[in-house]
């Protein structure tokens, strides 16, 4: 696992076509924001489990 510090405003790029971007930092909590395209799904883990255990019920 890669581990990286950042500060608001900061941006973390995955590949070429991905950016994360810190945009808030409150106690235990980080506001991030993503842009990339929309051929890529960008999920919360829960969300992503969730889709992944729907299609297995199929």
């Amino acid at each position: 696992m890669l581990i990286l510090t950042r500060k608001i405003g900061e941006v973390l790029l995955v590949g070429d076509d991905v950016e994360i971007t810190v945009l808030n930092i409150r106690g235990n909590q980080v506001k991030l924001g993503v842009n990339a395209p929309k051929e890529i799904s960008v999920h919360r883990q829960e969300i992503y489990d969730r889709i992944k255990a729907l299609e297995e019920e199929k």
